[in-house]
């Protein structure tokens, strides 16, 4: 069973496709980057006020899936600027706690949205 979900919470695509999908036992989360559900805005700063954006989109379409953060098993860190590894971490232990899902950080050139200097996907498991 595939369901495509838009749960409430979740920042409006800005492309063709699926803020989460439901496969199975999983479901998977959307690259998200900094923006404000409410506004449509781009929330800019530092790259802990990016990283808390997005993690907070993410938690929000969890949670409208009837999942959690603590479901994740994997997440992929796409960053703009290596020297933001740290304080991006920082945040991201705040959201998952002794929850560690599997991650993969990469550093690249460019993002969807020229302001962002971060996207975060996210894999959870909702079976039994």
């Amino acid at each position: 069973m595939i369901e495509r979900i838009s749960p409430p919470g979740a920042p409006t695509p800005r492309g063709p496709y699926s803020p989460a999908v439901r496969a199975g036992d999983y479901i998977f989360v959307a690259g998200q980057i900094p923006i404000d559900a409410v506004t449509g805005q781009v929330v800019t700063g530092d790259i802990q006020v990016e990283t808390r954006q997005v993690l907070t989109n993410i938690k929000n379409i969890l949670e409208g899936c009837g999942s959690s953060m603590a479901a994740v098993v994997r997440c992929g860190v796409y960053l703009i600027d290596a020297n933001d590894f740290k304080p991006m971490n920082e945040v991201y232990a705040e959201f998952f706690g002794e929850a560690k899902p599997a991650r993969t950080t990469i550093i690249v050139a460019a993002l969807p949205l020229k302001d962002a200097k971060i996207e975060i996907d996210a894999i959870a498991y909702v079976g039994a």
